[in-house]
């Protein structure tokens, strides 16, 4: 079973009080004191078919009062009053906003000048540490990076956004025209459904500019369908906006990308199961669900698409194939028996050391400006997904 990690925000300042107190008597009795936080890494990473995301492990990660780690345990108290501050008068700040306030807090202070930030990279480390000791979420503290969910169509789709002081407001996505809805930081405070009949299907698009075409060439309009431009890489705003299309609406989910390493170990393995760095969260930041639809290698051989070589000898390329060699000996997403046909479409990465974009099939036929639409809507048909 996975640990149950995520405490309401009621729980957080008496656990902090907690452990500044332990701090504190360790201090007066001339003892060192000692934080644990849960190691969020690879190594600590366990892996549930039954869940479909990554859980953590038993390791933790200790901090005892040192010459070297004075300044870290300093930093993270000094970082957590500020962030239980956002909690006691229900102020919702961004990591760069935090970062700031630190600064300003240093500069009308001069006796915390030890503790000073030169970059936002530090600030950042220490909130992510701060969360991985109360072993809360960043959002629980009011704390948001600057990200946001998906571009989203559908003329279907109808969202009810419940906003904090008590009021809805509810959106009509066929009403938009061509601009898409973009929910940010809290998908959680959206109740979703469709005007009429079930929605048939999600496309999680990994490039935003494709997501666009397809919508500007009347896919939501001949689908009753959603489309998500993902945009690389999913922010936490579009793995917990994917989740709750998943868990609310009950539909199938594609994700469609690039075939290459990169696309399969660090985008969509984090929307399915969510990463190592984010342990703590993958419960409410992932989507189980969603399938890879391709660009998947029997789609090169069908469609004759266009491919670039992969090659040893240039450094990026070298990277990705070790990386993508490291997977499959080391991550537990790749090792598990559940995910073996997306094992195989990295070995077959390694072994054919070629990758081709998504943006492949509109070359199958140019002429026909519907063609990409109808090898998508082909693929869901006949089960051509993992």
């Amino acid at each position: 079973m996975a640990k149950q990690l995520r405490k309401s925000n009621k729980d957080i300042p008496k656990i902090s009080k907690e452990l500044c107190d332990k701090m504190l008597l360790d201090l007066e009795k001339a003892k060192r004191p000692t934080l644990k936080a849960v190691k969020c890494s690879l190594d600590n990473s366990e892996y549930n078919p039954k869940l479909g995301y990554f859980t953590p492990g038993n390791k933790m990660v200790t901090t005892e009062l040192n010459v070297s780690s004075v300044q870290k345990l300093a930093r993270t108290v000094f970082m957590l009053e500020m962030m239980l501050s956002n909690l006691s008068v229900g102020t919702i700040r961004t990591k760069r906003e935090l970062y700031y306030i630190a600064k300003g807090l240093v500069k009308s202070n001069g006796s915390l000048k030890p503790l000073d930030f030169d970059s936002q990279d530090e600030s950042d480390s220490v909130i992510g540490y701060i969360c991985d000791l109360l072993e809360v979420y960043r959002e629980e503290m009011n704390c948001f990076a600057n990200d946001r969910g998906g571009q989203t169509y559908s003329k279907n789709l109808v969202v009810t956004e419940f906003l904090e002081d008590g009021e809805t407001a509810v959106i009509d996505l066929a009403s938009l025209g061509t601009t898409p809805f973009q929910p940010k930081n809290k998908p959680q405070s959206f109740k979703l459904k469709s005007k009429s009949g079930k929605i048939k299907f999600c496309l999680i698009v990994e490039s935003e500019g494709t997501a666009n075409s397809l919508v500007a060439n009347g896919f939501t309009k001949r689908n009753n369908c959603i489309v998500v431009g993902a945009q690389g890489v999913p922010s936490n705003g579009v793995r917990g906006w994917v989740k709750t299309i998943q868990d609310q609406l009950k539909i199938p989910i594609y994700f469609f990308g690039d075939l290459d390493a990169y696309t399969l170990q660090n985008i969509y393995r984090t929307l399915k199961a969510g990463s190592a760095a984010s342990l703590i969260r993958n419960a409410d930041f992932s989507a189980p669900e969603v399938h890879f639809l391709g660009v998947l290698p029997e789609d090169v051989k069908k469609y004759d698409l266009h491919c670039y070589d992969v090659s040893d000898k240039n450094a990026s390329d070298a990277r990705a194939l070790k990386k993508a060699k490291d997977a499959l000996e080391n991550d537990p997403f790749f090792i598990d028996k559940k995910n073996k046909k997306l094992a195989d479409v990295l070995r077959w990465l390694i072994k054919s050391k070629v990758r081709c974009e998504q943006q492949a099939l509109f070359a199958v036929d140019p002429k026909d400006p519907e063609m990409c639409d109808k090898i998508i809507l082909d693929k869901i048909k006949t089960g051509s997904y993992i």
